[in-house]
């Protein structure tokens, strides 16, 4: 096979992937259509723009996406290097100065003897040809559609719109109880009862909280697909009560009385860890939704592992389409990478073009796979994408998706500090045997 790969985007994914690619004597060719078209939330030149925050969250490996810093350190990220280079003051969070990070980042990669740099739109995908697709959550219309005919339309989702989730242990079971609607079903859900005042309490914080503002080209797209909660409640005080928060068909086991209203939470990933707020796509700020979600009752002290986002976001449906590699699993020459995966966020994203850009040149070299331990977290968030999931929606690095202690440890830091001790190990212990071992990480 020529030692050739084909990396379209250059992101952050797109611009890891190919470094890994590149350190690994495989030329790139790294497609790029910035400056001759922009997409509209892009305006510099250089490559790995940030258009958001300038935050790559906690350094604390008590923190999942620390942990998952941590990780990516070990195995030589390019970027995670450069963003500790070009960080700026902020406490225990990594945060980075946006323009000179993108600007060594460019430098980086263009002085990579075997990458080259292509700056123009690709409208069209060679699937006989090695490539990794990293162009992002706004990846541009032509090639929206070419990307539509390689997976089928069905499994390519054109915006996020996505409830909270929460940790399992973090629900007071004490007031939450299991249960299906009537009495029908496998009482799979975990019921979260209100009564009258606890609900207009809620109501009132919830119509009052302060929303994130949308791009305008967001706007259309998302709110004809699928309604906020905070939205649907401003028409009425009685309107979530008669949709996501009907009490109808529920007697609480607990007290024998009907709920006011009712929160329903349902399993968000096999091992039962994780569970998401139905009905609760929302547009509120984190801070507003953690306030406001906390005063349901039994979610007092939730852990919310992801907050409810709405925004414009093109993401494939990858547990049905890749395997842990990122690899298409009915065709070999094709890798994705980066949001349009399905993980979310800065570090997610770069974690997403180096197990791609490690894997694609494993190929090439006929190598085998470099398959991460789910005890990494690197590895759990390659299992979470890729494990078929008919409620399958984008997820950032968080401890619910590593599997669980043998002893349980009830504080919640020792409990973090001991799963990314466990994780940590064994990256060391292998990393030796990187790209010689099938199952090594």
């Amino acid at each position: 096979m020529e030692k050739k790969v084909n990396v379209i985007g250059a992101g952050l994914a797109g611009c890891e992937a190919a470094y890994q690619l590149s350190k690994r004597g495989i030329y790139v060719k790294l497609f790029e259509m910035k400056p001759k078209k922009f997409s509209p939330a892009h305006n510099a030149e250089n490559l790995a723009e940030i258009v958001c925050s300038n935050s790559f969250k906690s350094n604390l490996k008590t923190n999942a996406c620390g942990l998952l810093k941590e990780e990516l350190r070990m195995l030589d990220s390019l970027l995670i290097r450069i963003a500790d280079e070009t960080r700026v003051p902020a406490g225990q969070a990594l945060a980075v100065d946006r323009n000179i990070f993108s600007k060594r980042v460019t430098e980086e990669i263009e002085k990579q003897d075997n990458i080259e740099i292509i700056r123009q739109e690709v409208t069209k995908i060679n699937q006989n040809e090695p490539t990794i697709i990293a162009t992002g959550p706004l990846t541009s219309k032509d090639l929206h559609e070419e990307i539509k005919d390689l997976i089928g339309q069905s499994e390519l989702y054109f915006y996020d719109a996505v409830a909270p989730i929460v940790e399992k242990e973090s629900i007071n079971m004490n007031i939450a109880f299991f249960g299906d609607r009537y009495g029908k079903g496998d009482s799979s859900y975990i019921n979260l009862p209100m009564n009258k005042e606890e609900y207009i309490n809620f109501y009132n914080a919830l119509i009052k909280a302060e929303i994130v503002k949308l791009h305008e080209f967001e706007r259309k797209e998302i709110f004809e697909g699928c309604m906020p909660i905070e939205v649907m409640a401003k028409r009425g005080i009685d309107t979530l009560r008669y949709g996501p928060l009907k009490p109808v068909g529920f007697v609480n086991p607990k007290t024998g009385d009907r709920p006011y209203a009712i929160v329903q939470l349902r399993q968000d990933n096999t091992a039962g860890s994780l569970y998401n707020m139905v009905g609760f796509q929302t547009n509120l700020k984190f801070g507003e939704q953690k306030n406001v979600f906390s005063m349901i009752p039994g979610l007092e002290n939730a852990e919310f592992i992801k907050y409810g986002v709405m925004h414009r976001n093109t993401y494939i449906n990858s547990s049905k389409l890749l395997d842990e590699t990122f690899n298409m699993r009915n065709n070999s020459n094709i890798y994705f990478a980066g949001q349009i995966t399905g993980v979310e966020g800065y570090v997610e994203s770069i974690m997403s073009g180096l197990v791609a850009g490690i894997n694609m040149a494993n190929k090439i070299l006929n190598k085998n796979k470099v398959i991460f331990s789910e005890k990494n977290m690197i590895g759990a968030l390659c299992k979470y994408i890729s494990t078929e999931n008919d409620k399958f929606q984008p997820m950032n690095a968080n401890f619910g998706i590593l599997p669980s202690l043998d002893k349980k440890i009830k504080d919640k830091m020792e409990r973090y500090d001991k799963l990314s001790d466990i994780s940590l190990n064994i990256l060391q212990e292998n990393i030796k045997t990187l790209e010689k071992t099938e199952d090594c990480c």
